[in-house]
This record gives C-alpha cells, structure tokens and sequence, in this order.
C-alpha cells in the first residue's frame, strides 16, 4: 500500500506544473495581444485636443539688486603691477582681486558702489595657486581671481585717497 499512493502523488505532481506554466503562458499571450489592441486604438484615434492654457499666475516682483554688505566683501583689493598699469594706460581697465565667487554683475556693482564711476564691462580670469615648497614640505599658494574692469571713457579710479 506504501508504494501505490507515491505513485500516485508523483504523478499529479508534472500535471499541476504543467496547467501552472499553460495558465502563465496563457495570461502573458492575452496580456500582449491587450497591449497590441491599445496601441493599434491610439495609432487609429484622431489627434488629441490642444491642451487648454493655464492661467497666469502674477509674477513676484523682480529679485532685490545685491546687497550692500555682499558688495562691500566682492573686491579683496586692487592689483598694482606693471601689467596692470599698461591695462589701466592702454585699454581703461582696472585690475583688482575679488572673491572666487563672485559674479560680473557683482562685481561691477561693487565697482559702481564703492567708486561712484560707470563700468563698460568686466572680463574675469581663474588663477590656479602654484606649488611651491616651504623647507621640507610642499605647498600650495592659494587660487585667486581676478577682475580686469574696464571704465566708462574719460573716468579713472584713485587709490591713493586724495581728491583730485
């Protein structure tokens, strides 16, 4: 009696895989041939309507020009050298260190701000620091910017302090 029941469990075992794997088999087919339907029905339909506009929606009002206290910190300091003084005679520029972030408009509003001049433009330059060794160890000089401002015709800006 052992034997007959195993047989019989062993057998019902391959028909239940295999009503399993036609029903998956089955529900994949009608799955595709669903999908097949939808997107013959969407080639066939007429195009959609034009999408209806949104509504306006007010505008804030236009961002606040930069802040004093920004500008105040924009430029580090002056460059005085002798390509900086053939800049000044030769194209009306001003060289000056300023900070790694700042930005032209930043920087020619600080110009305007804090030297009551026009600026025509402003030309940036990215100065990587170079490696050098101090004794034993190696280093690196810091990165810095620099911001080649070129003024209005017939204006000059004055480091010395003095009133013209």
């Amino acid at each position: 009696m052992s034997t007959a029941p195993q047989a019989n469990d062993s057998a019902k075992k391959p028909d239940s895989k295999a009503k399993i794997a036609a029903k998956a088999n089955a529900a994949a087919e009608k799955s595709l041939a669903e999908a097949k339907a939808a997107k013959q029905a969407a080639a066939k339909a007429p195009a959609a309507a034009p999408r209806a506009k949104k509504a306006k929606v007010a505008k804030p009002a236009a961002r606040p020009a930069h802040s004093e206290g920004r500008l105040a910190q924009v430029l580090i300091a002056p460059i005085v050298s002798e390509k900086a003084t053939m800049a000044a005679e030769k194209h009306n520029q001003v060289l000056f260190k300023v900070m790694r972030d700042a930005t032209k408009p930043e920087i020619k509003a600080a110009v305007e701000l804090m030297f009551k001049v026009t600026v025509d433009s402003v030309q940036t330059v990215q100065h990587k620091g170079k490696t050098k060794r101090f004794g034993k160890s190696t280093g690196r000089r810091d990165h810095i910017k620099k911001a080649y401002v070129c003024l209005a015709a017939g204006q000059e800006l004055n480091f010395s302090g003095e009133s013209a």
